[in-house]
């Protein structure tokens, strides 16, 4: 069975207006959504539909944010932001888990209202069609957002795409509440069908802070991609070893810090080229990283870091 190619991620300008156009499709596909959604709601009453809504609303706050966090990210590193504000993407997707959280909740403590006291839901087919609409558009900008996702490796977009996956989840379920409710007349389905909606959507929430934490807390990157960096850096002639491998990532950027050993009777000068050359070489399968270099005598016994080492950094 012939396995996928992985798509080059691409960096510099044509990377971040990718991510900017990604930014402006989703706020003008959830600002579409809201206006039909909301007219379908007064339409049917429909407790499901308005979990939609919500949702959608939610969506619009949450792809406004993040509009802001992409632009604020590519910003160029400044005086008082050395590192660059790569961070600010991990922080819009913890804020969006914020507010779809809140959004659910609230969804949920309606549905159990109208459990309490069950309210018919009418004209269904017009709530049916919006939501056939919904679907569509919605999986439009999936597609597209995965696209930008595969060649830019963006966080932010990355989150907005898992949150329109799950809406697109949403409108399926509303559109079984909708015709289960017409055609065997429960009005006990619909308040159901919204809860069901509400506890889906506080489980995409939590993937999204998990997502964003990773980043945040400055976790290293996977044991594979840190074996790779140290075997580029040891595949030099001149380096006989690479050891405390440090990594993480913010944003868009990644940031490597590695020590290579070298022959210790090597001129400073020749030591400095081959931590170029080294530079060079992770450069090259991480273009948009900012990369620290050690220089180690051969043979010299450090004194050890005050943290565990990984078995991927020995």
């Amino acid at each position: 069975m012939a396995t996928r190619k992985a798509v080059p991620l691409i960096h510099g300008p044509n990377a971040d207006r990718l991510r900017r156009r990604a930014t402006y499709a989703s706020v003008a596909v959830a600002a579409l959504l809201i206006a039909v959604k909301f007219a379908a709601w007064l339409e049917t009453n429909s407790v499901a539909l308005l979990s939609s809504v919500i949702d959608s609303l939610l969506d619009a706050a949450a792809s406004l944010v993040n509009l802001i966090a992409v632009r604020q990210a590519m910003m160029p590193p400044d005086r008082e932001h050395r590192f660059g504000h790569g961070k600010a993407e991990p922080l819009a997707v913890l804020g969006q888990s914020a507010f779809i959280t809140g959004s659910a909740l609230w969804l949920m403590a309606e549905a159990v209202r109208r459990l309490i006291a069950p309210v018919p839901v009418a004209n269904p087919p017009i709530g049916i069609v919006v939501m056939v609409f919904s679907i569509i558009v919605t999986l439009v900008l999936v597609l597209y957002q995965h696209h930008v996702v595969r060649r830019t490796g963006s966080i932010a977009v990355s989150a907005d795409e898992l949150h329109y996956r799950s809406d697109i989840v949403l409108n399926l379920g509303v559109i079984a509440a909708l015709g289960l409710s017409a055609l065997f007349g429960l009005r006990i389905l619909d308040p159901l069908f919204g809860a069901a909606i509400g506890i889906w959507i506080i489980w995409s929430a939590i993937g999204l802070a998990r997502l964003s934490l990773t980043q945040l807390m400055d976790q290293e990157l996977s044991d594979d991609e840190r074996e790779k960096i140290r075997e580029i850096a040891q595949s030099h002639p001149d380096v006989s070893a690479a050891h405390d491998l440090r990594t993480r990532v913010a944003g868009p950027t990644a940031f490597i810090q590695i020590h290579i050993e070298m022959a210790g009777e090597m001129s400073l000068i020749r030591a400095h080229q081959i931590s170029d050359e080294v530079e060079a070489m992770l450069r090259a399968a991480y273009p948009n990283a900012e990369i620290i270099i050690h220089q180690d005598p051969e043979g010299i016994e450090e004194p050890r870091s005050n943290f565990p080492r990984r078995v991927a950094a020995r």
